[in-house]
C-alpha cells in the first residue's frame, strides 16, 4: 500500500513568532499549534489546560429546549422511551450513556439496537415496529436518525415522537421529527460542530440535568463512554471534544466501568490508557458484537452492573 503525507502548510510564520514569544516554548510546537488554530496564549492555554468549564451550554443547539421538554413531559406521564442507536461503537457508547442516565432517574426505558445483518444501518422500520408494537411513545434516536425521513413519518402515523440526536451532515431536508439535535444543521448555532453521536447524546444528558437542577457531577461519570465514542469515531480532538476526551480518559485511566474494566483486563494493557490505546485495543472489541452477533451486547456490557456479569459478556465479544 502507497501512502503519502499531506502537509499543513497553511499557517504564517509570523504567527508562530507571536506565539512563541508568549509562550515561551519551542518554536517546532508553535508551528503545530497555529496548524492546529491556536493562535494566542489564551486559546494555548485552553488546549494544554481543558477545563470542564470550556463545555458550550447545551441549550445554544437548535432544538434542545424541545427536546429537553418533551423528555421531561414524557417522565411526568409516565410514558415508555426507547432508546435507538447504531451498533457500531459510538452508536452503543451514546445509547449505553443515555439509558443508563435515564434509568437513573425513570424505570419505563428500554434499548433498541437494529441488527446489522437484517435491518442496517441506521433506524430501521422494524425498530418502529417495535417500538409501536410495545407501547413506546417517544423514541430518542443517537447517531442516527437525520435522513430517516421514511422512518419518522411511519413514527408519527403511530402517534409516537422522534427526538434525532446525530453528527452527521444532514441532505437537503430533514425528517419530520419533533427534534433534531445535530450541529451541522445550517441552522444550528451550536459553536462547536465535530461532536461524536455519543458527544451529542452527551450534551442532551447535560440539558435534561441543567433543566431538572442535577449536578453536574452526577453526570460526570458518563464521559468514559464520551471518550471511547471520541477515539473510535476519529472526530478532531480539539475544543469540546477535547475536554470530553481528556476528563473521560482520566475517568478511564481511575475509575472504569465495569464492561470497560473487563475490555481493559482482556486486552492486557498495563499503562496508563491513551486514545491510541482506546482506538486499537477498546473500540475494537466493542464493536466486534455488532459485527459477529448483536450490537445489544456490547450495550449489556457497557451498561453491566458487576464485574462478574460484565467479563461473562466480554469474553463472548
Amino acid at each position: 500500500m502507497h501512502k503519502r503525507w499531506n502537509l499543513n502548510q497553511n499557517y504564517q510564520q509570523a504567527q508562530v513568532d507571536a506565539l512563541q514569544q508568549q509562550l515561551k516554548i519551542h518554536p517546532s510546537l508553535c508551528k503545530l499549534l497555529v496548524q492546529r488554530g491556536i493562535t494566542t496564549f489564551e486559546e494555548a492555554r485552553q488546549f494544554f489546560r481543558p477545563s470542564l468549564s470550556q463545555l458550550h451550554d447545551p441549550f445554544l443547539m437548535k432544538d434542545m429546549d424541545v427536546a429537553v421538554a418533551r423528555v421531561n413531559k414524557a417522565l411526568t406521564n409516565q410514558e415508555k422511551i426507547l432508546v435507538y442507536g447504531d451498533y457500531d461503537v459510538d452508536g452503543t457508547t451514546a445509547v449505553s450513556l443515555l439509558y443508563l442516565f435515564l434509568k437513573s432517574l425513570y424505570a419505563k426505558v428500554a434499548f433498541y439496537i437494529p441488527d446489522r445483518y437484517h435491518e442496517g444501518y441506521g433506524v430501521s422500520f422494524k425498530g418502529v415496529e417495535f417500538a409501536q408494537q410495545n407501547g413506546y411513545t417517544l423514541i430518542i434516536a443517537l447517531d442516527c436518525g437525520i435522513k430517516a425521513h421514511d422512518k419518522v413519518a411511519l413514527a408519527n402515523s403511530y402517534g409516537i415522537d422522534f427526538i434525532i440526536c446525530d453528527h452527521h451532515r444532514p441532505g437537503n431536508d430533514l425528517p419530520e421529527a419533533l427534534a433534531i439535535l445535530d450541529p451541522k444543521r445550517n441552522d444550528c448555532p451550536y459553536p462547536f460542530k465535530e461532536l461524536s453521536g455519543c458527544g451529542v447524546g452527551f450534551k442532551l444528558v447535560q440539558a435534561i440535568a441543567q433543566n431538572n437542577h442535577i449536578p453536574f457531577a452526577q453526570i460526570e461519570p458518563y464521559l468514559d463512554l464520551v471518550a471511547v465514542s471520541i477515539a473510535a469515531d476519529i472526530v478532531d480532538i480539539m475544543g469540546e471534544n477535547r475536554v470530553l476526551a481528556h476528563f473521560g480518559l482520566k475517568l478511564l485511566n481511575t475509575h472504569p466501568r465495569f464492561g470497560i474494566n473487563a475490555l481493559i483486563n482482556l486486552s492486557k494493557v498495563s499503562r496508563e490508557l491513551s486514545i491510541s490505546d482506546v482506538v486499537f485495543f477498546i473500540a475494537p472489541r466493542i464493536n466486534a458484537a455488532g459485527r459477529i452477533e448483536s450490537g445489544n451486547r456490547a450495550v449489556d456490557l457497557l451498561t453491566a452492573n458487576d464485574f462478574e456479569t460484565a467479563r461473562i459478556i466480554c469474553d463472548e465479544i
